[in-house]
């Protein structure tokens, strides 16, 4: 299905039944990457997953900027009325979504985030200086956009009114300090570093995440219910 929003056509997959859950792709990729974990998770969620701005089925954009991703989403999320969805991100799904609850307060009822970064330079060096030196031979707007934003600030994670439960790999691309300095500083929130796993073997086509989500919804219900 599309939705027009933003000036663009945002393509999302609805299947399942029970309350809302969003699933948000990292770069350069698209929703079939969780078409192992959706077959699963289907059982008890309404599962949205959408393709970004600039992937997949959506609109081609000449730039892209993480602020729009974000808009995008809160946008459909309206567009359709969905209640209090939980948001799933990765990568630059979890950034999209930390964006999400800084514009939209109260329009979601938590987060599970993988593998998110505030800057670009929460990546591992060696990752960072790959895709610098990748970009200048084949350059790309996914690219452009991951080596210059997000700017999320201690003060914005301060301002989180949702629960988020922050998760990473043990061996992710992410510095793990990094991962920690944002479950720090979100006021209701639980980090996972998760053994043995790099940034996305256990989101990736995988049916590792269901489980990974099903911890975090856990979380989110007893966060919201003290």
């Amino acid at each position: 299905m599309k939705m027009d929003v933003n000036g663009i056509e945002l393509f999302y997959e609805k299947e399942g039944s029970g309350p809302p859950l969003i699933l948000l792709h990292g770069n350069g990729e698209d929703h079939h990457i969780f078409d192992e974990a959706a077959a699963l998770l289907t059982r008890e969620w309404t599962v949205y997953r959408l393709d970004s701005r600039g992937h997949g089925q959506s609109s081609r954009v000449k730039e892209l900027h993480y602020e729009d991703l974000a808009g995008d989403v809160i946008s459909l999320i309206q567009g359709l009325g969905l209640e209090a969805p939980v948001l799933y991100g990765f990568s630059d799904g979890g950034i999209t979504g930390l964006l999400t609850a800084l514009r939209a307060p109260t329009l979601l009822s938590g987060m599970v985030i993988s593998g998110a970064n505030l800057q670009p330079r929460g990546m591992k060096g060696l990752f960072y200086w790959m895709f610098r030196v990748l970009n200048l031979f084949r350059r790309k707007p996914e690219w452009d956009m991951m080596l210059t934003e997000p700017s999320i600030r201690k003060s914005d994670l301060q301002t989180i009114a949702v629960p988020v439960y922050v998760t990473a790999g043990e061996r992710d691309m992410i510095r793990e300090s990094h991962t920690k300095f944002i479950a720090e500083h979100i006021p209701e929130s639980r980090l996972n570093i998760l053994e043995g796993e790099t940034h996305g073997s256990y989101v990736v086509h995988t049916e590792k995440l269901v489980k990974i989500i099903g911890d975090g919804a856990s979380f989110i219900q007893e966060a919201r219910n003290r």
